[in-house]
């Protein structure tokens, strides 16, 4: 697949200039495909949602940065806004059962923990950079609990422009944005007992109310509770979640307020795999390899304040501050697959010639405290100059990151096997001979500092009654990084860099149900901080931070919307610089052994190109979908004296496919059926591209049933994920350089009932 994105995005905006002005005078005949657009969003607000798809499950609109909340069809850009209806129809814990239903978007996991981290266009959003009402770094890290969400808001490619340099070093391919929950215009008393496999328990409360006398004042508390076994085995999950969400709209004015907790746990969580040249035999979905005594404990405060306001008819002010107190502790200890298992030393009642995917880990104990503060405001005007209309805008953003780190590393070595039972890894002592540790797990210092701060100026010009929509404007951003060392508090190095990262796109619409889009934007991410991992050579540049990285997309595509369904065709490309090891020497160890040294450089490459059908709505009376496939030609187009050059990353499959079927029975009123098919092609799991992990086929079922029962509302739900209970692998990668390998989650029944009182 060849795309030239220059000639495609010129060509594509020549005819739909064409198009606009062809069609300007034309009325829409069919007045029941017609879309009332101030019925769905008050177009570029900041505040306000639209309305959903017929089904319920995908919105009408998306934030769209400092362009505020904009109509599917009016967006230059490609997103999928993911309703809160469809995290209760699923069951969903986190934001990632959510995006298991977008194709473009690929599940992985993080840096030898337990962070949700995804592949969007083929590059890494880790879950520090999402975004919480259009605020960077609010959002608990790691993990994000799906009953925070209202909507969850996928914005896909270079985005600099629109929100700004995210604080974390991911974000090339996409941008994800939760809104927080909001009261309805009913009031609502939700209660919900649920139970999944193993032994855990749910317990929620969901509660809100509209008072005053036009309504203008809402009220949104919710409660969650989990606690018990897993489908993995000797797995145990605790989350507790609480938040609220108050907001005030009168005709000039909308506020809203979000505060909230979260505090996720895990005992024996299972780790990812770090392989040794081909991926070891795959043990049972259900099988836990984790080393008993690790555990993730993860407690999070967080709030955010967003308001605007109308001066007059064509002129609004915003402003948004938020902020973010995080405190993490960690004991982990990641399995590295041994090539050779008679180099280990064994116990001698367990035999080598029992062992079937034998490995090593190192104990890592590790805690982390993020102080975060973030803003943004800005003035929206629009004026009319002649036949021609313009929304202009200007905009500052600002995020300040301090973090606080001590972590111990090494010690005795773990030795275990990937299939329970053969050897059982023992955990040792955090001050066992070899260990090394690096600050006062008491009292962390400071070891990262991080200031982003941005000015942006835009204009959508509008043309022939609406009908052609121009949008250009430039970002300016100062990043600003500064590592110190975790023993004394001295600087190892500081970085202070200004860019610019400017984006023009442009929507044609012949008719009210269709357009046709195109954008070229710039990408920019912080440079990342040099720290040597669990994998590959030892830094000889650590602590060094590296350049920001930059890189440009080019996207046109089709769209299609009416009240009942919508859908999207986009073509696509995306360079970014990304990191590559240089100068690569094996070293002495002084014990009869080598490691590898080598420096971290900025002087790599990654290209993507793709193309993407996205569809979701109720085409049907009763039927509702929400699917697609995305093909992706995604190389390493710079790379260490051409070594690996036009390889396939870690991680990215050229094919993603999914379909997500929800039916209302017409015979039996209240009674729905539901099934999701997600398919993947192989994965790639080292840059030389000499091994693989298969493709997999996941099929997840499920039924609910809605009744009223003496005058109240309730619904029953049960759901069966990996129905097959197929074992796999389900991704590889996670970290830029890694090649974590992720085993597939085992089949896991879901129940639950609620009540609406």
């Amino acid at each position: 697949m060849k795309i030239q994105p220059e000639r495609l995005l010129l060509f594509s905006s020549i005819l739909a200039v064409a198009a606009a002005m062809s069609t300007s005078a034309i009325a829409q005949t069919d007045e029941d495909d017609a879309r009332v657009l101030d019925e769905i969003v008050i177009v570029g607000s900041q505040v306000d949602l639209g309305g959903t798809y017929a089904g319920g499950d995908v919105a009408q609109s998306a934030r769209n940065g400092l362009l505020g909340n904009l109509d599917y069809l009016d967006s230059p850009f490609s997103t999928t806004a993911f309703t809160e209806e469809l995290a209760r129809e699923q069951q969903a814990i986190s934001v990632t059962d959510l995006v298991r239903n977008d194709p473009t978007v690929q599940i992985a996991q993080g840096f030898s923990n337990f962070q949700e981290v995804y592949f969007i266009r083929g590059f890494n959003v880790f879950s520090d950079d999402f975004s919480y009402n259009g605020l960077f770094g609010v959002l608990p890290r790691q993990f994000v609990a799906a009953e925070l969400i209202e909507r969850l808001e996928v914005v896909r490619g270079a985005n600099a422009f629109v929100s700004g340099a995210a604080p974390g070093t991911s974000g090339a391919g996409g941008l994800v944005n939760i809104v927080p929950k909001r009261a309805g215009a009913d009031d609502l008393n939700r209660f919900t007992l649920g139970l999944r496999s193993g032994t855990e328990f749910i317990g929620s409360a969901d509660i809100g109310r509209t008072f005053g006398s036009n309504d203008q004042f809402g009220v949104r508390f919710n409660l969650v509770h989990r606690n018990g076994d897993t489908a993995v085995d000797d797995q145990n999950r605790e989350l507790t979640v609480v938040s609220l969400g108050a907001t005030y709209e009168t005709d000039r004015a909308r506020f809203s307020l979000d505060l909230g907790y979260q505090n996720n746990q895990l005992d024996n969580p299972r780790p990812q795999v770090n392989p040794a040249g081909a991926p070891p035999p795959i043990p049972d979905a259900s099988d836990n390899f984790a080393v008993d005594g690790t555990f993730a404990d993860d407690e999070q405060f967080f709030g955010a304040f967003r308001g605007e306001f109308d001066f007059t008819d064509n002129i609004t002010a915003w402003a948004a501050f938020g902020g973010r107190r995080g405190d993490e502790d960690n004991v982990l200890a990641t399995p590295t697959i041994v090539d050779d298992p008679s180099t280990l030393v064994l116990d001698p009642a367990v035999s080598v010639d029992d062992l079937i995917a034998p490995f090593t880990a190192t104990r890592f104990d590790n805690t982390r405290n993020d102080r975060v503060l973030s803003g943004d405001v800005g003035v929206r005007a629009n004026v009319d100059t002649g036949a021609v209309g313009h929304t202009l805008i200007v905009s500052g953003s600002a995020v300040s990151q301090d973090i606080e780190n001590a972590f111990v590393f090494g010690g005795t070595a773990i030795t275990g096997d990937l299939f329970p039972g053969i050897i059982e890894p023992v955990l040792p002592a955090i001050d066992a001979p070899g260990a090394f540790p690096f600050g006062d797990f008491d009292d962390p210092l400071t070891t990262q500092f991080i200031r982003n701060l941005s000015v942006a100026i835009a204009d959508t010009a509008s043309f022939f009654d609406d009908r052609l929509l121009v949008t250009a404007g430039v970002r300016y951003q100062n990043l600003q990084t500064d590592s110190f060392s975790a023993f004394d508090g001295s600087t190892f190095s500081e970085f202070n860099e200004d860019a610019f990262t400017p984006a023009v796109g442009f929507v044609a619409k012949p008719i009210e149900t269709f357009s046709v889009f195109g954008n070229y934007a710039q990408n920019l991410q912080p440079g990342q901080v040099v720290q040597t991992g669990f994998f590959g050579p030892v830094f000889t540049n650590e602590g060094e931070i590296l350049d920001p990285f930059r890189g440009d997309q080019f996207e046109v595509g089709l769209k299609y919307g009416n009240d009942s369904y919508g859908a999207t065709l986009s073509f696509y490309q995306v360079d970014q610089a990304n990191t590559i090891v240089t100068n690569i020497v094996d070293v002495d160890d002084g014990m009869g052994g080598t490691f590898q040294e080598g420096e971290l450089t900025d002087d790599g490459e990654q290209r993507t190109r793709g193309i993407e059908l996205v569809a979701y709505g109720e085409p049907i009376e009763g039927l509702s979908l929400i699917g697609g496939l995305t093909f992706l030609d995604a190389d390493l187009s710079e790379t260490q004296e051409d070594i690996n050059e036009g390889n396939t990353p870690i991680g990215v499959p050229d094919f993603r496919a999914t379909l997500n079927a929800r039916y209302d029975l017409p015979v039996v009123p209240g009674l729905s059926l539901d099934g999701r098919v997600i398919y993947s092609t192989s994965q790639f799991i080292d840059n030389a591209n000499l091994n693989e992990i298969e493709s997999f086929t996941r099929l997840d079922l499920g039924l609910s049933y809605a009744a009223n029962v003496a005058s109240k509302d309730i619904v029953m739900r049960l759901r069966v994920e990996n129905v097959v209970d197929n074992d796999f692998f389900e991704s590889s990668g996670g970290f830029p350089g890694a090649n974590f390998l992720v085993l597939a989650q085992p089949r896991t029944v879901l129940f639950s009932i609620s009540g609406e009182f």
